[in-house]
């Protein structure tokens, strides 16, 4: 069964069948937070680091880490942001980029093992990406679309994804280091999007054999009380066999969902992590009061 291992300095994360499910905190990204943007382009990571402590004391096992920013150094950005992040938390990273020199600067800033999120199915991106991938050892976010564009049809979109992993292995990259992103739709706008992503999930674990992950907040995308409609998809994602996603711990709703799926899917033994974070602190003492209400009065 798949095991995809990553790492920090000091910490080890694996993504794999059998496993809690990996949730990789998806907050420190410019992209749609004007705030953010501005200040990490001025300099000003207070944001990023105060970010990477919430997300990681929420419960979230990963951090992606993006810089993207229109006119902006972005591999200067990303490498910064890297660095600060690895000296303010210990889980590993998810390096967010599409354009290969940020990539570059991230990974030879990065101590560990990271994630490099991502290589499309396109002939010349893999071909720029998977070598840098192979060179530092790291894993990969396979993402199912090329030059044709996102499918709709999950056959489709599971071919592109084998042909990333045949050519990920070309360059040394075992399939256990690539992680596919299915792509996931939002569902207001395309209402098979659910089932077209569960559909395929169970594909790539079933057939490919390999870890998934998706930028799950997408689903809802444009909804009212979206939040419920994340979770519930992450939810069901886990039973169709997704090991992992890109997503926000923060929103309690999205959080509860993922550790209840962990309880049904058998990887939360004995129901400990659902117990600890959901216990009620003054249970212990008001059973002990029910119990002492409970005794029998002795004779008179």
């Amino acid at each position: 069964m798949s095991q995809t291992v990553l790492s920090s300095a000091t910490k080890e994360v694996v993504i794999g069948f059998g496993r809690p499910f990996v949730m990789i905190g998806e907050r420190i990204n410019p992209t749609g937070r004007q705030l953010l943007a501005e200040e990490m382009k001025n300099g000003d990571f207070s944001r990023v680091e105060a970010d990477a402590l919430a997300q990681v004391s929420a419960g979230a096992q990963m951090l992606d880490v993006n810089a993207g920013i229109p006119l902006a150094d972005e591999p200067a950005l990303l490498a910064q942001a890297i660095q600060l992040v690895q000296s303010v938390t210990d889980v590993p990273i998810s390096i967010d980029s599409s354009i290969i020199e940020a990539l570059e600067a991230g990974l030879n800033v990065y101590q560990g093992k990271a994630l490099v999120n991502s290589v499309t199915g396109e002939d010349e991106v893999m071909e720029r990406v998977l070598p840098l991938v192979a060179k530092h050892g790291a894993g990969v976010v396979a993402i199912s679309n090329d030059e044709t564009g996102i499918s709709e049809d999950p056959d489709v979109r599971f071919a592109v994804a084998k042909k990333i992993v045949d050519r990920a292995a070309d360059h040394g990259i075992p399939k256990d280091d690539v992680v596919v992103d299915p792509l996931v739709m939002p569902i207001g706008a395309v209402g098979q999007a659910g089932q077209q992503a569960f559909r395929l999930i169970h594909r790539l674990r079933e057939e490919l054999q390999v870890n998934t992950t998706c930028g799950a907040s997408n689903v809802s995308f444009g909804l009212p009380n979206r939040h419920v409609v994340t979770g519930t998809f992450l939810a069901m994602a886990v039973g169709a066999g997704m090991t992992s996603a890109i997503m926000n711990p923060l929103h309690a709703e999205v959080l509860s969902a993922v550790k209840a799926a962990d309880v049904l899917a058998g990887t939360d033994v004995n129901c400990a992590a659902w117990i600890a974070a959901n216990r009620d602190p003054n249970a212990a003492e008001g059973a002990r009061g029910g119990r002492e209400g409970r005794r029998r009065r002795r004779p008179q």
